[in-house]
This record gives structure tokens, sequence and C-alpha cells, in this order.
């Protein structure tokens, strides 16, 4: 059942349950950072609108640099800011950055260890219609292997909020990832949420898989739990919105209890959150596990709740995967 101890919307899985882009959760708590504390800037890369960079700029015209089409130089002007004080986020979709610009934020910002929050918007397959080149799904890969990187996927607009205001008095180099499709509002302002530390959302008698998912896809895995509940079989699902430090103790005392895991992602199977469980388990706690996500593929055009199912990331496929997982476990 819903872990109490989590505070969770009452109407999550409900028809009407509210539905919004976590890029709108940096709309929100971008201005809310930027009100808290002056030194806080935004620039952007000619995507002002899409990346809800635009509702800073509304706010605080004078702390919002629109710097083109440019991503580059978006990482570089931007640690040089943060060399002086300020507290910058740079906004872009993913594929460019950190897709482009990969370099100047290894070299500038990670190297430097300087605050700067790199957001990137529209990561994973539900970007739907605009197709492969702009669905990046190797971007946690990439940057979880940056030294002094905080790696984050914020799993709706409402964490995505708290995750930008804490990003900002973190004082350290953020990656946050967002998405463009409009997702479930699961939490709360209630629910809590601290950089470093994993949530259990779910939780069923004496567990026998855990689930850890992080971004968007944590609503299938309550969908995927809810359903699995259903036919007597108990699992737990961690929150894992930070994905780099991850919350080692969390996980493993979970993961041991169950003695199988499942992890889901939006994002390819090699490299991200499932290869980082992976070798969290092997170095620590060998056991079954089975990862969601995107199978050494790139992604297409089409509708997004379209793509999620024929990327094999709906609830549906979380389920099969316990399932399978289970088979594995009991041999």
């Amino acid at each position: 059942m819903l872990h109490s101890e989590a505070q969770l919307s009452e109407k999550i899985f409900d028809d009407d349950v509210e539905k919004a882009p976590t890029r709108d959760g940096f709309g929100n708590g971008a201005v809310e950072a930027g009100k808290a504390d002056e030194r806080v800037v935004v620039l952007c890369a000619d995507l002002a609108d899409s990346t809800r960079a635009s509702w800073f700029q509304k706010e605080f015209p004078n702390r919002y640099i629109e710097i083109g089409v440019a991503e580059q130089n978006l990482a570089t002007v931007a640690s040089g800011l943060a060399n002086y004080g300020k507290i910058p986020f740079i906004t872009s979709y993913a594929a460019f950055s950190p897709g482009r610009n990969l370099e100047q934020i290894r070299t500038t910002i990670a190297l430097n260890n300087v605050p700067v929050i790199v957001c990137g918007m529209h990561a994973g397959v539900s970007v739907g219609p605009d197709g492969a080149t702009h669905q990046p799904l190797e971007d946690i890969a990439i940057m979880r292997a940056m030294p002094n990187m905080v790696v984050i996927a914020p799993s709706d607009a409402e964490e995505a909020r708290k995750a930008t205001v804490a990003a900002a008095k973190l004082g350290k180099p953020v990656y946050l990832r967002f998405a463009r499709a409009g997702t479930p509002v699961f939490t709360t302002d209630k629910t809590p949420f601290e950089i470093g530390r994993a949530d259990v959302f779910w939780r069923g008698e004496n567990p026998q898989v855990a689930i850890v998912a992080c971004g968007a896809l944590v609503h299938n895995a309550l969908k995927a739990a809810k359903a699995l509940e259903g036919e007597g079989v108990p699992v737990v699902v961690i929150n894992n919105h930070t994905i780099k430090p991850i919350d080692s103790e969390t996980i493993l005392a979970h993961a041991k209890e169950a003695g199988a895991v499942v992890t889901v992602e939006e994002h390819q199977r090699a490299g991200g959150l499932g290869g980082l469980v992976s070798e969290l388990l092997g170095e620590r706690a060998p056991m079954p596990i089975e990862r969601v996500g995107v199978d050494d593929r790139f992604g297409q055009s089409g509708d997004p709740e379209e793509l999620i199912e024929h990327y094999g990331l709906g609830a549906v496929h979380i389920k099969e995967a316990a399932e399978r997982v289970l088979k594995r476990k009991n041999i």
C-alpha cells in the first residue's frame, strides 16, 4: 500500500489526477529560488518558453540572460558568473545541454566545482513527436560519470519544484533532468524531499521485490505495485530521485529484505540508474535484478504515452519485470 510517511496525493490513481510536465516544476522553483536569493540567475539558449525559463524572465528580467543558440557559451558564461558569486541555472533541451556542450560543462563547471545547475529539458522518449534527435536517453550515464556532479531526476512537477529550490542552495554543480509531457502530480508540498535521500513510496508487508525508480516513471512503478499487490505479491517502491549521490544504505536495506530488485528509468538500460544499482548490488549484495529501460535503441516520433509503451516502460512491463525477477529469485 502507499507508504503513509511519503504523504502522497489521495487521488494518485484517479482518472482526474492533475497532470503537468516536470519542466513546469522548474519554472515555479526557479522563481521561488530567485525570490529567496538575489544571486540566482537564469541563462537560456533560445528556448525560454519550452524550458519555462521565461517564467523567471518575467519576474526578474535583469537576472535573466539570453545566450542564443550557443550552448557552449551557455556553460562557460555560467561558470564565470558562478566564480563571481552568482548561482546560475542554465536551461536548454537535454539533447543540447549536456548533449552539445559536454566538454564545457566538464572543464569549466565540474572541474572547477562551481555551483552551476544544468537543466536538461525534454529528456526521454516522452518528448514525443520531436523524434530521436531530441530524445536524449544517455544523459544520466554521461552526467553521473562526471566528477563533482550531482544528478537528480524528479518524479513529478511538485518534486521538480523542490529539487530546483534545493539545488540553488547546494553550492555544487547539479544536473536536473526534466520531461516535456504532462504526467501525474502525485506528490504534495508535504511529501519529503532531500537531495541524496531515497524515499519509500509504497510498501507491502514482507516485500518480495524492491522496485527502484526515478523520474516520471515512478508513477508507473506505483501502478505496477498496486497490480502486483492485487495478485498477492508484496513489493516496495523506492523513489530514487537523486541518482548521484545515490542513497546506498536505503536501497541496500530494502533490496536485502526483498532479495530481488527491479530498476525503472526513461533512459538507456546501460549506464543509468539500472547500471548504478547493479554496480551497488554487485559490490555489496549480489542478487537477481531486472532493469526496465530502453534497450540500446534510439527514440522515434510518436505520441508520448504510445512511446512509453513501445519501449517497454509502462506499468505492465514493470509488473512483468517483477514477475521475471521473482522466478530467478526462487530458482
